[in-house]
């Protein structure tokens, strides 16, 4: 445990060999509850979320201060803990702590640990331990090998009208199944909207609530989007290793649809028990996997895997793929380098009920929700392996991890740490493990909040603003290879790209016969 006023660093790593992830470690007895939003509520806090000697919840934050107030206040600010230990009576009620809160205020001012960073900042490889404690492992390595941040002020996210009127409607009868595996009287919109840290089921509903977020609640079409490969270095793009374009990236949900007719499930879902569908295809660039593609069928049923299908460019022939490769980059059409699997094409993709999950904390840490470029831009100073300057915000996040039950999955990473928004519900990024600990990957998702998603968008315009991914990459942090993906492309024809519950793509999309017939071998 950390004394007050020191804070832990994360030490310069070589780059085939980064240490163990170390954000959050301790036990449930001290995880923190205050949520971001609770000055808003007035919520009263709960004094188990620390012991006597205020100890965090192992984020890499310390105390600023300790005082001798009545119960135990902890405030979560810029991923920051005031700490006050526990003296005199429990609970004390709102009225108690409106002085309270007043007097953490001023304390935050003059805490050096607040002004880490403030809007207006530049984040480059030379000030990158100015973001150390507020960015994954994952990320903070990009920052070191040139990805730069321009830090900007926090907006909120609204959730789109409808989404927001079916959590309403119905959150107050969902619950989770005695096994934590499925969802019980779940219709639409969010089914937890208030977590509770110290519930020993929060990891489990916050995955249930990422299930159903409401960036793409009923379908979405991607269309002819690009992404390239290259090697990290510092300064511009040296060699593009790879450059891909893609048709159709593409889903239709059978549950929780809040926006386009059939509403709230798909009638197909009592018959098939299909919880969503996937269609990638057909890939148009390379040539040498020109027309091939994949399909991917979810079930509702906890027990039953995903059905998935692949065509193959070399061969022109369908095949079968079990759930454990949609963990793998690698694919069965050519030589193709790219570092993207299926498990991770929009966050966190495996099928939730295959893992166990653990609540590590809650943390105020820096994303991008509010992109300034669309189309974005190449980052001209980590070999184009990521999409800079761009806009970092704070942001209120959950950070869980993530297990596979080997007993019904076997993926290449041995643990997954999760760092989930708590307005989105979307994953800004993402870190895997190898099987000796070590961090094996990154996941990064830049998104942006408005009501098209391009300025001069003619097609895709929405009454209310709603989240778009604009760019993502992924990244083999041992070997530096890494993948970025432009949405919309930079070199393709298709400007506006995504079309989200506008009733694009229906069912029959999502075929081996409709794949088949879109191959252009």
């Amino acid at each position: 445990m950390m004394e007050a006023g020191q804070v832990e660093r994360i030490p310069m790593r070589p780059r085939t060999r980064i240490p163990k992830e170390k954000i959050l470690t301790a036990d449930s007895s001290s995880r923190p509850v205050f949520n971001s939003r609770s000055f808003k509520s007035r919520r009263v806090l709960n004094s188990r979320s620390f012991d006597s000697n205020c100890q965090d919840h192992g984020a890499r934050t310390a105390a600023c201060v300790t005082r001798s107030i009545p119960r135990a206040l902890i405030a979560d600010t810029l991923g920051y803990k005031i700490c006050v230990s526990e003296s005199g009576t429990r609970g004390t009620n709102m009225n108690k702590v409106q002085p309270i809160v007043a007097l953490v205020v001023s304390i935050l001012v003059s805490c050096p640990a607040f002004a880490q960073v403030k809007p207006g900042d530049f984040i480059t490889p030379q000030n990158a331990s100015k973001v150390a404690e507020l960015v994954s492992p994952g990320v903070f390595s990009k920052v070191r090998y040139g990805m730069t941040m321009k830090i900007v002020q926090t907006e909120r996210v609204d959730r789109p009208p409808p989404y927001y009127a079916a959590t309403e409607k119905y959150a107050g009868q969902v619950r989770l199944s005695d096994d934590r595996r499925s969802l019980v009287g779940y219709v639409a919109g969010e089914p937890f909207p208030l977590i509770d840290p110290n519930d020993p089921d929060a990891s489990y509903k916050i995955i249930w609530n990422s299930v159903f977020r409401p960036i793409t609640t009923d379908d979405y079409d991607l269309r002819y989007y690009d992404c390239d490969s290259s090697f990290e270095r510092h300064g511009r793009q040296e060699k593009q290793i790879e450059y891909f374009q893609i048709g159709h990236y593409a889903g239709y949900n059978l549950v929780g649809r809040t926006e386009v007719d059939p509403m709230p499930a798909d009638p197909d879902f009592k018959s098939t028990g299909r919880h969503w569908l996937f269609g990638l295809y057909p890939i148009l660039a390379p040539q040498e996997i020109r027309g091939a593609g994949l399909l991917r069928w979810r079930y509702a049923d906890p027990e039953r895997g995903d059905d998935i299908w692949t065509l193959a460019a070399g061969t022109r022939r369908l095949r079968r793929l079990n759930d454990s490769i949609m963990s793998s980059s690698a694919t069965p059409n050519g030589t193709s380098a790219h570092t993207w699997d299926p498990d991770h094409y929009s966050g966190f993709n495996a099928k939730p009920e295959q893992y166990f999950y653990k609540f590590l904390g809650e943390k105020q840490m820096l994303a991008t929700m509010h992109a300034i470029h669309s189309p974005e831009i190449q980052c001209e100073t980590d070999g184009g392996t990521s999409v800079c300057p761009e806009a970092w915000e704070m942001r209120h996040m959950y950070v869980l991890e993530a297990r596979p039950d080997l007993s019904r999955v076997n993926p290449l990473d041995s643990k997954t740490v999760i760092y989930m928004d708590s307005e989105t519900w979307f994953e800004p990024y993402i870190d895997g493990y190898d099987r000796e600990g070590n961090l094996f990957r990154s996941h990064i998702y830049w998104l942006a909040n408005r009501d098209r998603p391009v300025p001069d968008a003619h097609i895709a315009i929405y009454p209310f603003k709603r989240s778009f991914v604009v760019a993502a990459v992924s990244t083999d942090v041992q070997s530096g290879l890494a993948t970025v993906c432009y949405l919309p492309g930079r070199e393709s024809a298709e400007h506006e790209c995504w079309y989200i519950n506008m009733g694009a793509v229906d069912k029959v999309f999502f075929t081996t016969d409709a794949m088949v017939r879109a191959a252009s071998f």
